[in-house]
């Protein structure tokens, strides 16, 4: 998501439980997955589409958090803390509108430390629920209303095209792409659906050791 959102919380106790509130007016991020096969055609559509490398491939490490009940998911809201490099970042999604894009609130500002911040999570009530690794670059043209990402999953590659409807439509346009490439799941639905297709019990989306 462009840009930096701070929020704020409260420890409030409810029938044994610190929930995080986010008392802020939420912008709203809205985005789509498109798979692709190969990276290094999609880095040349790109190219050819007037975008340029933003920020350079990277290793992103992400932890999902929720209550021993699963409240968030049951509520379709997500937390997640993400660590990049030295850096880190927390996210708050809200529930998701629906539409022909993926649309839901989202607040997130950056960590000094990730470590600390679990220790904060975990202390208010908060536990690991989900982990998924990714190598990330990204994408921007001069004057667009959005940003490309590249994703490298375990589960295969993925153009992420954040911002406007309207501009996310004409990206995908100009790199050879319709709606009907749209997905609009999560990483951890696409990997739970990718676990079914493979018959294997879903855990973690991480990479293998070595790779």
């Amino acid at each position: 998501m462009p840009g930096t959102t701070c929020f704020y919380y409260t420890d409030v106790k409810i029938k044994g439980e610190y929930l995080l509130f986010f008392m802020a007016t939420s912008p709203t991020e809205t985005e789509v997955k498109i798979p692709v096969s190969h990276l290094a055609d999609v880095s040349a559509k790109l190219r050819s589409a007037g975008f340029r490398e933003s920020h350079p491939r990277q290793f992103e490490a992400n932890t999902l958090y929720d209550t021993p009940q699963n409240r968030l998911r049951q509520e379709g809201t997500l937390l997640r803390l993400r660590q990049f490099g030295d850096g880190g970042v927390i996210t708050w999604k809200g529930v998701g509108v629906p539409g022909p894009y993926k649309s839901r609130p989202e607040l997130e500002t950056t960590v000094g430390s990730v470590q600390t911040m679990h220790q904060i999570l975990t202390s208010i009530g908060f536990q690991p629920s989900f982990r998924y690794e990714k190598y990330r670059t990204e994408f921007q043209a001069d004057g667009a209303a959005g940003i490309v990402t590249l994703d490298e999953t375990p589960i295969g590659f993925f153009l992420e095209l954040e911002g406007p409807g309207d501009w996310i439509d004409k990206t995908a346009k100009d790199l050879g792409f319709s709606p009907e490439s749209y997905v609009l799941e999560s990483y951890g639905r696409l990997y739970v659906v990718d676990c079914e297709r493979r018959g294997v019990k879903p855990s973690h989306m991480v990479f293998r050791s070595g790779s």
